[in-house]
């Protein structure tokens, strides 16, 4: 498949196995039968929280396809890298981590847009509140906690770096290390670390505590946009069509009933789906949710959101300068997510709006 779907020919495949699906789907000859297409999606869920995928099938918007939780990860990249070589059928990163796998020749094409940064989701850099940190330059030599390595906050404490002047040499003194999200808090209250990485519900539940402030945001640096993509295996694409439109467009059509429906409305059902799974976690910090910050309608993908990370990887070294290209790195031929879509028979009866 790598040798198949080149970054030169990926987006004319694309749309040529859309175009066979469509033909399947209205009884045409040709592509994958639908019989022979899997219907369950392997995947990896996060610790506390409940993603997309997951209020999509809540919602009955995934209609016949299931999806199967085969753990949890804390790591985009790594999400994205099991889905690149099989153990998962989907996963989900920041989309500068998408740019890297794919420089590597990783059979993955990006599909929708699954969060992204608003004044409401956002993820902040704090620092005690009698902390010595006031500027960029007082991070040299401190310890910055954050969920992985290479990914969205690396990113933005990078670029945080370099536009408040630190030269490249001082950049590589500031000690990002991971901490895994749900300790983040205690670690940085405990002076295990001097700057803490919250986002959502949990910097939300830390401020009401109080004794922090931030530092800077990523909504300070970018404004409002999107930063992560699921990703699907070229191979997974080519051999089911039709399970990948129909869990690309599920996915979308929670993004719209989510930003269409109250927010304690979308928080009630969070805690439901949480309790119902069993998997012994705590519900409180979902009643800070605000926003998955999804800037797209229907989390469709624009070249956009890749450039500027191309650039930026470029810049600091990490990929060749032209050896991505935006367009090459993404599809949206699978999400057929329409303006006053039928609401499924699903346990839901908010109305919909996309485009």
């Amino acid at each position: 498949m790598s040798r198949l779907i080149t970054p030169s020919n990926r987006r004319q495949f694309l749309t040529l196995l859309g175009l066979s699906a469509v033909a399947v789907s209205c009884g045409g000859g040709g592509g994958v039968a639908a019989k022979d297409q899997t219907r369950t999606l392997r995947y990896q869920g996060w610790a506390g929280a409940v993603i997309l995928p997951e209020l999509a099938a809540d919602l009955g918007f995934l209609e016949d396809v299931k999806l199967k939780w085969v753990g949890n990860t804390i790591s985009g990249p790594q999400d994205i890298q099991s889905a690149a070589t099989g153990q998962v059928d989907f996963g989900g990163a920041f989309n500068g981590a998408v740019v890297k796998l794919a420089a590597r020749k990783a059979p993955i094409t990006a599909v929708i847009s699954y969060y992204g940064v608003d004044k409401a989701a956002y993820n902040g850099f704090y620092v005690l509140e009698d902390s010595p940190i006031h500027s960029a330059r007082d991070l040299i030599g401190k310890k910055v906690g954050m969920n992985t390595l290479g990914a969205h906050s690396e990113a933005m404490l990078d670029i945080y770096l370099q536009r408040h002047g630190l030269s490249q040499a001082e950049i590589k003194k500031v000690e990002p290390l991971v901490v895994p999200p749900v300790n983040t808090e205690q670690s940085l209250r405990q002076k295990q670390i001097q700057v803490g990485v919250l986002g959502d519900i949990l910097r939300d539940k830390a401020l009401q505590t109080g004794g922090i402030r931030p530092l800077f945001t990523d909504h300070q640096l970018l404004g409002d946009f999107s930063a992560g993509t699921y990703v699907l295996n070229d191979r997974f694409l080519k051999e089911n069509p039709d399970t990948a439109r129909t869990f690309v467009t599920g996915v979308a059509r929670a993004i719209e009933w989510a930003r269409a429906t109250p927010r304690q409305e979308v928080i009630d059902r969070q805690i439901d789906i949480v309790r119902k799974r069993g998997r012994n976690e705590g519900t409180a910090p979902l009643k800070y949710w605000k926003s998955f910050g999804v800037a797209e309608r229907a989390g469709r993908i624009t070249d956009k959101e890749f450039q500027l990370w191309i650039d930026w990887l470029a810049e600091r070294g990490d990929i060749g300068k032209g050896q991505v290209k935006a367009s090459d790195l993404y599809s949206n031929e699978f999400n057929a997510y329409r303006r006053k879509a039928k609401p499924s028979a699903a346990r839901t009866t908010s109305t919909e709006s996309g485009s």
